[in-house]
């Protein structure tokens, strides 16, 4: 990784940092979010991914006001998306556990996401 990659994506992990700590007060069930990208296509290749405890906590989720927050954060560091739909997924614990055995690095390998 390049220094100014490095400089970016530490940028990055503190700003969804912040997203988490709002989100486990304002969302119930919300667990982490993790992010993959690829700094040679950046910020197109930005990929973030909400998971939730359960599935029905994931269905209930306010998804529209997860968006704004990771978008009001991203802009806050000088990162801008013009979808943030695009960029953002949303995932359960138990989904993980049913389908993956609870391995997340198969299941996002599987979904085409790598760090």
């Amino acid at each position: 990784m390049r220094k100014t990659d490095k400089k970016i994506d530490n940028a990055l992990r503190l700003a969804l940092t912040q997203v988490c700590d709002i989100a486990q007060s304002e969302q119930e069930g919300f667990e982490w979010l993790t992010h993959f990208a690829n700094y040679d296509r950046f910020p197109h290749s930005l990929a973030i991914v909400c998971v939730f405890d359960t599935q029905l906590n994931l269905l209930k989720a306010n998804q529209n006001a997860m968006h704004c927050l990771i978008k009001e954060r991203l802009a806050s560091i000088d990162i801008k998306v013009k979808d943030i739909g695009k960029h953002v997924t949303f995932d359960s614990v138990e989904n993980c556990e049913n389908e993956n055995d609870g391995k997340w690095n198969a299941r996002f390998q599987k979904q085409g996401f790598q760090h």
